[in-house]
């Protein structure tokens, strides 16, 4: 008996949002899986309904929603990003009945987006298990479970403990193919101007503000030619955009990222790649910014965090000022341009004072690059958490809502909003001028 399983990705819940390549990419794994047994996938992105600008990236819908009482006296619009209710309606309407029902979270601070969509999906599908996954399901399992009416919680990511849950819920899963299908061979998408793409999972790295070693417990990179197959076939659908979503694409990268480059560069594609993750400056030498440059690399964020050399060692020691100012260098001799050079840099990690975040735009600004300031907001399991618990900045049972990194510095970092404001516009003022 063929299983009827529908794949949701709930609306994003938030005061500001923007589409640079984003996709439940994790949802989608999960449809690949599911692919090997009698199943029949139906699925629903609530957030696939944006204007399309550069790139593929783009503005999504948006409604003014009313705000959650514990954000009431944040004085900014919180919105609804992607298709209204009433389209999300239709389309569950348009399916019918389905034996059983997976849905993602992504951030932690979308849950009520999450909340939403669940509750809409029980009034239509009573009596269908819910199966909960994701970020916020991994990070945050005993408030998913307090909180959101589903019938399991899955932490982690894919694997056959998946067929465990499935088969604990009443339903009988059977192999029927021997190889998983792509996510894009399944048309969830009617149009689709980009695609994601992972080539490894986890990270190598331990820093004390990522939570990647919580979802992922191992590093691993993927076979090239699987990459290099992946690529073509999405290329052959007319994709020309694709985003890295690796944690350290370069790590080891004489065994991964050198020769996969090579390979696409020898197959002539006229690709355009974007690094919406910040890359490890340190990996980048003459060859590597070559063969980027020479594979179409278009959009390239670098992590650098901080310029104060005693919380580089303690965020984990990635990156120095003169391993970055190196690979600026040697980029710019591949032929980028400034404005095509991103650096992001932190603001609001314990402790840091608002001036050595003005040191790190100062000594960007002579390298002429473009300057993303980026919120630090703390993850929960992370030392960083445990650092603002253990100092009383905040409690361990904190509303996920409030770890949104565009709100948390503002109530939690102390600093002034009128010195922070004047520091964006001088930024903003800078890459203008790139």
């Amino acid at each position: 008996m063929t299983i009827k399983c529908l794949l949701v990705n709930p609306w994003i819940y938030d005061f500001a949002a923007y589409n640079f390549w984003a996709r439940p990419l994790g949802l989608l794994k999960v449809a690949e899986f599911l692919t090997q047994f009698n199943m029949k996938l139906f699925f629903i992105d609530c957030c696939d309904s944006y204007k399309i600008k550069k790139y593929g990236t783009g503005k999504y819908k948006a409604e003014v929603i009313e705000k959650p009482e514990i954000l009431k006296k944040i004085p900014r619009k919180y919105k609804k990003y992607g298709i209204s209710s009433s389209e999300f309606i239709e389309k569950i309407k348009s399916i019918k009945n389905v034996d059983l029902i997976f849905v993602t979270s992504i951030m932690s601070y979308w849950w009520y987006g999450v909340k939403e969509a669940i509750n809409i999906l029980r009034e239509k599908f009573k009596d269908t298990p819910i199966i909960l996954g994701g970020i916020y399901a991994t990070l945050y399992k005993e408030h998913a479970e307090k909180n959101i009416d589903v019938d399991f919680v899955y932490e982690g990511q894919v694997d056959e403990r998946l067929v465990e849950v499935i088969e604990t819920l009443g339903l009988k899963p059977e192999k029927i193919n021997k190889k998983q299908k792509y996510w894009w061979q399944m048309n969830f998408y009617s149009e689709m101007k980009y695609a994601p793409l992972l080539t490894s999972t986890g990270c190598p790295f331990r820093c004390p503000y990522c939570a990647s070693s919580l979802l992922s417990k191992s590093f691993e990179q993927s076979n090239i030619n699987e990459i290099i197959d992946e690529i073509e076939g999405l290329y052959g659908l007319g994709i020309r955009d694709f985003a890295f979503y690796d944690d350290a694409l370069l790590y080891k990268a004489e065994s991964h990222i050198k020769p996969l480059l090579k390979k696409i560069i020898e197959k002539n594609m006229k690709t355009r790649f974007h690094t919406p993750n910040g890359l490890h400056a340190r990996f980048i030498d003459r060859e590597l910014a070559y063969l980027m440059k020479k594979a179409g690399f278009k959009t390239i964020r670098l992590s650098l965090e901080t310029v104060n050399i005693k919380r580089q060692i303690e965020t984990g020691g990635k990156v120095t000022n003169e391993e970055l100012e190196r690979a600026v260098k040697y980029l710019k001799e591949a032929g980028f341009l400034p404005n095509e050079i991103g650096v992001y840099i932190m603001y609001g990690l314990p402790g840091q004072s608002l001036e050595e975040v003005k040191a790190g735009v100062e000594f960007l600004k002579k390298l002429r690059v473009r300057i993303h300031l980026t919120e630090f907001s703390p993850i929960k399991g992370t030392y960083y958490w445990q650092e603002f618990v253990k100092t009383g900045i905040i409690s361990d049972d904190l509303d996920p809502i409030l770890t949104n990194n565009s709100i948390f510095s503002e109530i939690f970092a102390g600093y002034s909003k009128e010195e922070l404001k004047k520091l964006k516009l001088d930024v903003n003022n800078f890459n203008l001028l790139l």
